[in-house]
Order: structure tokens, then sequence, then C-alpha cells
């Protein structure tokens, strides 16, 4: 009995210790799964965290993108842009025009029109026009050259973009303005002149197309010529004007007061269009009270255009 009952101890005993250990196992089993599966989680928390992050990055980036591409858009849009606000802006000053000349306005209009340039003094001629608010019409040649005839170290072919830039009609008085030499010597040497010059004002802005011809010293210039003349700029779609108004600056001015004299006694119909030369200095120390003379007098000054009653088409 003794025997058998110490034998049963140690199996028990032994079996105690077998379930311990693997109670043990089990336990220390259990707690590396958990340390892992909290690793785990940990992991998987973190990476979703990260995956939010990105997404909202993501998102961010695309909104960014979005807006870029909006913007794009618009820029590539933006000639048709500028095209159509010109266009409403026009139809405006055209409406105007008819309504002066059916008596329904008591409103006038000037067209400011300055020709031969660019010349180094048209940078004075600008400004003054921008401290008005004032818009004109520049009708250029190149037959001065790069280089400003007036300031051999500037280069007055920047001046086409200022023209354009700060919002003046660019008009045609052809590449030469060689009026006794050759200019009228036959239709193709006239039109040569004015497609040369098309393309210069083109080649010296962003592609600025100008469809307004002043034949240089008046459409009388061109003498038998004229009607020719006309109907190929009518085929290559330009208008032409002359003018009703000026200080006689193209000839030999002695005074701001015979500037003034000969201006003045000018201004008379509803609708005018004033000849001056941006080279002129006479003409552009009386330019701001000219400016205010005419706003006094109920003009309003604005930029020739293709469509306008004035343009001879």
């Amino acid at each position: 009995m003794g025997k058998r009952t110490r034998k049963n101890g140690k199996k028990f005993i032994i079996t105690e210790i077998i379930l311990l250990l693997l109670l043990g196992s089990s336990i220390i089993t259990y707690i590396y799964f958990e340390n892992e599966l909290t690793k785990k989680e940990k992991q998987y928390n973190k990476m979703t965290k990260e995956y939010s992050e990105t997404k909202l990055v993501l998102k961010e980036k695309q909104n960014e993108l979005n807006t870029v591409k909006e913007s794009i858009d618009k820029y590539n849009d933006i000639d048709n842009q500028i095209k159509n606000t010109k266009k409403k802006y026009f139809d405006s000053i055209k409406e105007l025009e008819n309504r002066i000349k059916s008596g329904k306005s008591d409103k006038r209009i000037a067209y400011l029109t300055f020709d031969d340039g660019p010349y180094y003094n048209t940078y004075n001629v600008l400004d003054i026009l921008d401290k008005y608010s004032v818009k004109a019409t520049f009708f250029t040649i190149s037959a001065n050259g790069q280089y400003c005839h007036d300031n051999k170290n500037a280069d007055c072919f920047k001046l086409y973009k200022e023209y354009e830039k700060r919002g003046h009609t660019i008009a045609n008085h052809t590449y030469t303005h060689a009026i006794f030499k050759g200019l009228y010597s036959s239709t193709n040497a006239f039109m040569d002149a004015i497609i040369k010059q098309e393309n210069h004002i083109k080649n010296q802005t962003n592609g600025y197309i100008t469809n307004i011809v002043r034949f240089p010293g008046g459409s009388t210039s061109a003498g038998s010529l004229k009607k020719s003349i006309i109907e190929s700029l009518r085929n290559r779609g330009y208008g032409w004007v002359d003018w009703s108004a000026g200080d006689g600056d193209g000839g030999k001015l002695t005074s701001n007061e015979k500037a003034w004299s000969n201006f003045t006694s000018t201004i008379n119909d509803d609708i005018e269009v004033v000849l001056f030369h941006d080279y002129n200095k006479i003409t552009t120390a009386i330019l701001p009270d000219a400016i205010k003379y005419l706003q006094d007098k109920g003009y309003v000054i604005l930029p020739l255009f293709y469509e306008s009653t004035v343009i001879n088409k």
C-alpha cells in the first residue's frame, strides 16, 4: 500500500508539473501572440492613418491640379476673352455714334490720332494719355528704323508693345512713308508698304492685327491711284481714314499759341478725327489742355476701330 501510494503520488506530481509547464508554455505563447497582435494592430493603425493622410494630400493635390487646369483653360481662351471684350466695347461706341448722328445723344466723340511714330517722345504722349485715362490711335511707320529718330540710344520698336499694353489702337501708315520716293508710283508699291508694316506690327506685338490705314499725306496724295488702292485695301480687309481737325503739327509750327489756335478753330463737328504727330514737342505741350478742352466741349475721347462710321471701307 505504501509503495503504491508513493508511486501514484510521484505520477501526480509529474502530471502537475507537466500541466504547469504546458500552462506556462500556453501563457507564454498567448502573451507572445498577444504582443504580436498588438504590434500588428499598431502597424495597421499607423498604415491606416498614413493612408488617410496620403488620401487627403492626394485630394488636395487634385484640387490644386484642377485649379491649375482651370487657370490654363482660361489662359488658353484669353485671346477670345479679349476679342469679345473689345467687340462689346467697340459695339457700344458704334451705338453712341449712331445715336449722335440721329440726334438722340448730346454727347460728342473725338478720335485722337498720332501719325508717323513711334518716337522716343511717344513715351511722353502715352504718359499724358494715361494720366487723363484717354485711349488714342497710333498710325505707325518703320522708316525711322529700330532706334528712335529723336534718341538713337533707345529702341523705338519696344513702343509697339507699349501701344498694345496700354490699350491703344495700332494702325497702319505704311512701312516707308515715302510720299515722294515711290510710295505712290503704283498700287503694288503702296500695298507692298502696307503689307510690310502689317507684318512688322504683328512681329513687334503679340500678333496684333491692324485693319485701319491712313494714307501718308492724306488720301488725296494717292492721286489717280486712289480708287485702285482703296479697292486693294478693301480686298485685304482694311478701312481708311483721313482727319477733320488738328493743330497743323505736320508743317512748321512756330509756337504753342499757333498750335492752339489751329486746333481750337478746327473743332466743330459732333464726331472729330484729330490729327497729331507724336514726335512734335509743341503738340505734346498742348495735349493736356487739348484733352481738357475736348472734354469740356462734351467730347468723349476714344480709339478708332474698323466698324466706326468714320472709317471708309
